[in-house]
């Protein structure tokens, strides 16, 4: 119920966002030009965003026969999780890292890069599916998807502004195409700040309850982190309103990027899951296979 409300809160938020974007950029029409853009929007973002998100990386759906190992691995996750069978995706991507995206679990798809399957140990990829099958189970998915794909609505709003300008004779004129330029951009990255840094928090201690061992996310996490920090991931870097949905920011590359973080700390993240598995004790972990 809390995550169908925050994602409700967020709709209507962006929603609004539309609304004075446009009435800066044409007046009273842009206002209703962009409640039409927002509604149409919010309604493709719900139904095709996660299409859209595995479109943009690139991402291959897997089975059992082309990839049997992944793919075994994510079902055995999910029967433990007692959860609908998510599609499985694999993107062609250097960088280590994983997500997850649709609008419920029914239809939900988990994707990892190959950067991830070949540099990570069988249990520590475990404990990154898990993680991600922890989001689908707790609905955050929708959430992240969502505003992923309207971010990116704002991007274009804002560019828009940028090389076509805004109707002279709105209210706000020049002053509201320059607003909207300034502003569309910076909301871009506060939707992202919007998305709560304890859903990670949420979905590692899900993850590792899914998998029944922490430590194998904790160990994922270290390594995922340190090779997001030398490796490019190119799509991500094009399209920065995306990087709250991975496990770990894909754009620690550059500098600027600190701008949209999204993620918690990743030391913190590590010992908040070795507590986890120091109080549990490795003895009590349920078997796992």
């Amino acid at each position: 119920m809390m995550n169908t409300f925050r994602t409700g809160m967020l709709l209507a938020a962006l929603t609004a966002l539309f609304l004075v974007c446009g009435f800066l950029l044409g007046g009273e029409a842009g206002m209703v030009i962009a409640l039409g853009i927002a509604v149409a929007t919010n309604l493709f973002a719900y139904w095709n965003a996660d299409k859209v998100v595995l479109r943009m990386y690139g991402a291959r759906q897997v089975d059992a026969r082309s990839a049997p190992q992944f793919h075994g691995l994510v079902e055995q996750l999910a029967h433990r999780a007692g959860m609908p069978m998510p599609k499985v995706f694999i993107i062609d991507n250097p960088q280590p890292n994983a997500f997850a995206t649709g609008r419920n679990p029914q239809n939900a798809a988990v994707a990892a890069t190959t950067g991830l399957l070949k540099s990570l140990s069988q249990e520590e990829v475990a404990g990154v599916m898990a993680h991600e099958l922890a989001h689908v189970k707790n609905r955050d998915t929708l959430t992240m998807t969502v505003t992923a794909t309207i971010a990116g609505a704002l991007g274009m709003l804002a560019n828009f502004a940028l090389f076509f300008g805004g109707n002279r004779n709105s209210p706000f004129g020049l002053i509201g195409t320059i607003l909207v330029m300034i502003l569309a951009p910076l909301a871009a990255m506060l939707v992202q700040m919007a998305i709560s840094r304890t859903r990670e928090y949420a979905a590692d201690k899900g993850g590792a309850e899914i998998c029944g061992r922490p430590e194998w996310l904790a160990s994922a996490l270290e390594k995922i982190d340190a090779a997001a920090r030398r490796t490019d991931n190119t799509a991500a870097e094009r399209n920065p309103a995306t990087a709250h949905m991975f496990i770990i920011n894909p754009l620690h590359a550059h500098s600027v990027d600190s701008l949209f973080s999204t993620h918690p700390a990743t030391a913190n993240r590590v010992r908040r899951l070795r507590e986890l598995s120091v109080a549990a004790g490795r003895a009590q972990g349920r078997p796992w296979g």
